[in-house]
C-alpha cells in the first residue's frame, strides 16, 4: 500500500471515530435532557410514560442506527476509490 493509501484509510477512520464520538456525546447529553423536558410534553403522549425507559432505550438506539448507517456508507464508498485516480483527478 502506498503513503497516500495509507494517510488516505487514517483519514477515513478518524471521521468514522468523529462520528462515533459525537453519536455518544449526543446521546448521553440527549438523553437526560429528554427526560428533564418530558414533563412539558406530557399532555401529548398517549399510553407511554414520560421517562419510559424502554421507549428511551428504542429512540437512543435508533439515533445510534442512523448514525452508524450514515457514516458507514460514505466511508465504505471512500474505500473503495483508487487513491492515485482520485489525486490525480482532482
Amino acid at each position: 500500500m502506498s503513503m497516500v493509501g495509507l494517510v488516505l484509510l487514517i483519514a477515513c477512520a478518524n471521521v468514522a471515530n468523529l462520528l462515533m464520538a459525537r453519536t455518544v456525546i449526543g446521546i448521553a447529553v440527549g438523553v437526560p435532557a429528554s427526560i428533564a423536558v418530558s414533563r412539558l410534553v406530557q399532555s401529548q403522549l398517549f399510553g407511554v410514560a414520560a421517562g419510559d425507559p424502554a421507549t428511551v432505550a428504542a429512540a437512543s438506539l435508533l439515533l445510534l442506527a442512523v448514525a452508524l448507517l450514515a457514516g458507514y456508507v460514505p466511508a465504505g464508498q471512500a474505500t473503495r476509490i483508487d487513491p492515485v485516480r482520485a489525486l490525480r483527478a482532482g
